[in-house]
């Protein structure tokens, strides 16, 4: 399944892609994020979230690793997640950064596949809650960003 979006951020550029490269701040935007921690390479984190897709709530393990940086532009991030019984999640996604007046374009376009009983669940409500989170994501990184920048 793909996903993909635009935000519009009130901040540079570079605050934006220091933002992006803080484990902390993405730990408090990704919905249901219980820990996100240095893994065992540079710029590999291994992760816990809870989710919820229908009747199937589960904790996923897994990591996420960024690759292909290029400073203040994007780079790619690469995702696996094991939730057990409830199934699997992979993802890779290219993240793209681009001046707007005094503001950020954020771009993202993401291939994600699930496996299990999520993938039983069917694509049309994995796809809709994987939308929602991305957009729950969007809001508070926007938040973080911008507070501030806010005069």
């Amino acid at each position: 399944m793909e996903l993909k979006g635009s935000h519009t951020l009130r901040a540079p550029r570079e605050r934006v892609w220091e933002y992006l490269n803080t484990p902390e701040i993405l730990q408090a935007c990704v919905p249901g994020c219980e820990s996100f921690t240095a893994g065992a390479a540079q710029d590999e984190y291994a992760a816990v979230v809870v989710a919820a897709i229908g009747p199937v709530k589960a904790r996923f393990k897994g990591t996420l690793s960024i690759a292909d940086k290029r400073p203040q532009q994007g780079y790619r991030i690469v995702g696996q997640g094991d939730g057990g019984i409830a199934g699997f999640g992979k993802m890779v996604a290219d993240v793209e950064l681009a001046e707007d007046g005094e503001g950020t374009v954020l771009t993202y376009v993401a291939q994600a596949q699930v496996g299990g009983k999520l993938a039983q669940i069917g694509a049309r409500l994995v796809g809709s809650v994987a939308n929602k989170m991305a957009a729950e994501f969007f809001e508070r990184f926007s938040a973080k960003v911008e507070e501030k920048v806010a005069p």
